[in-house]
């Protein structure tokens, strides 16, 4: 059992930020705040031109970071600062269209050299992700799916049997970040993703912004909770590393 699966237990807590954002070093340190703060996990987000599934948060981020001199190498080196204090898992998130560029191999020999334990790549169809699956487990890194709300329950299922780590569970429609209620259709959502998982766990991202949702979706069946938006807004607008602690903690 990976590292990732293993790092999930009962109330997981997903942080996401962005690599180089507000800049290399201060994206290290910003990490390694939430860890001390709870998070369980640690996703970071590999900037890219064109973030078709990221809200306006994380595009403006991802801009930023790229405008600052951020690239592929540079978020390998983020994780492997952030590794050299932490035992937490680390997930790398990337578009695919740099992956290409390197190579599905060299890609995922580079991210675990760096120490990642999970890939999320939130442009690449189950049906076009063979041979990034081959290359993570020939790697030993796991490979995590998304499914959202308009997946039907056979193609969650079949998407599960391709995911490893975890199963990520889009909230809402479209892209991330939204500040959405958690009513009756996302428990259905959870259990239908819950249901098609199987003993995979199920992370729900995508719009979580307090302590309240994150109880209301763990109640839900959810096993991981994932909060992105929220964190990276409070670091825009000047938030210290202490202060990004204390707002993880809250989550908790």
């Amino acid at each position: 059992m990976s590292r990732l699966r293993d790092g999930f237990c009962p109330g997981t807590l997903i942080c996401y930020l962005t690599a180089g954002f507000p800049n290399l070093d201060k994206s290290v340190e910003l990490a390694l705040a939430c860890v001390r703060g709870g998070a369980d996990v640690i996703e970071i987000g590999v900037p890219f031109t064109d973030p078709v599934a990221d809200g306006p948060v994380i595009q403006m981020t991802s801009r930023l970071a790229l405008e600052r001199g951020m690239t592929p190498s540079r978020a390998f080196d983020v994780v492997a600062r952030v590794r050299a204090e932490t035992d937490v898992p680390i997930v790398l998130m990337g578009y695919y269209n740099p992956i290409f560029r390197i190579g599905e191999q060299e890609y995922a020999e580079r991210a675990v050299r760096a120490g990642a334990d999970g890939l999320i790549v939130p442009d690449l169809p189950m049906e076009e992700s063979s041979g990034l699956e081959r290359a993570c487990r020939a790697n030993d890194i796991d490979l995590i799916q998304l499914v959202g709300k308009t997946t039907s329950p056979q193609r969650m299922a079949a998407i599960a049997r391709h995911s490893s780590g975890f199963l990520y569970l889009v909230s809402g429609m479209g892209t991330t970040g939204g500040n959405r209620e958690m009513g009756a259709s996302v428990r259905e959502l959870v259990e239908r993703a819950r249901l098609a998982a199987g003993d995979l766990p199920v992370g729900i991202g995508f719009g979580v912004v307090s302590h309240e949702q994150v109880r209301t979706l763990h109640d839900y069946g959810a096993d991981g909770v994932i909060v992105g938006s929220a964190l990276l807004q409070r670091i825009a607008g000047g938030a210290s590393a202490r202060e990004v602690e204390e707002f993880v903690a809250s989550l908790r």
